[in-house]
């Protein structure tokens, strides 16, 4: 099951349609083989949680020891903190739409708890693939954006 929160209060998003996104993607996401079991395919409950950038800031700093705010972090336990100001800023500079950015940050979330990672530039690509596929299946273009 996939829980979403709205946590912060800049921009006013639709938990209704993200969730349904995000079910069909957390579908598609287990039908990608892995050669080993993955946190995924073990996690009952899912968290999406949308918060700032302040807040996605202190998260990053706290758990990366990285400054600054980033767009997706993923936690294996279930949780997927994704950053709705970023998000924003990216859809204005890839000329994409909010709701696109959020949605492409909800599968790179669930691509990282399926055990994939993008550390090195093969890896990024081979993640970056994964997810246009599922996009693509779901009927959303990639676009440009952070995620990628």
């Amino acid at each position: 099951m996939i829980t979403l929160r709205n946590l912060q209060r800049r921009e006013r998003i639709d938990l209704s349609v993200l969730r349904a996104f995000a079910e069909r993607a957390l579908s598609l996401c287990l039908q990608q083989r892995r050669r080993h079991p993955t946190p995924l395919a073990a996690l009952r409950d899912i968290g999406v949680l949308f918060v700032s950038d302040r807040r996605m800031a202190a998260l990053h700093q706290q758990f990366m020891n990285i400054a600054g705010p980033t767009d997706v972090l993923t936690f294996q336990h279930g949780e997927i903190f994704i950053s709705v100001d970023t998000a924003r800023a990216n859809a204005t500079r890839f000329r994409t739409s909010l709701l696109h950015e959020l949605q492409l940050y909800l599968v790179h979330g669930l691509f990282h708890l399926h055990g994939y990672d993008d550390t090195t530039p093969s890896q990024a690509k081979r993640m970056q693939a994964a997810q246009v596929r599922l996009l693509a299946a779901i009927g959303r273009r990639e676009g440009r954006g952070a995620a990628r």
